[in-house]
């Protein structure tokens, strides 16, 4: 991103000079700005890709207690 903020400054300092480099620097910061956007969009979309395939693996730790045993429960209680 500064990179390419940093070619703009320069493709206008160029334009304002009446440089010949204005095509060339112009060229090359479209093409910036394209591909730091795509990368950007990359990572972005490889990260949702991952979430939905992997999740979160949800495991009790050892501190989770079971549900508490009540009358009228079909099972019984969780230590006989």
């Amino acid at each position: 991103m500064a990179l390419t903020l940093t070619q703009l400054v320069i493709v206008l300092l160029c334009t304002l000079a009446g440089s010949w480099l204005v095509l060339p620097m112009l060229v090359c910061t479209l093409a910036s700005s394209v591909v730091a956007t795509w990368s950007v969009l990359d990572i972005w979309i490889t990260r949702q890709q991952w979430r939905q395939r992997h999740g979160v693996v949800s495991v009790p730790s050892s501190v989770a207690r079971p549900r508490p045993w009540r009358r009228g429960d079909e099972v019984g209680p969780p230590f006989t």
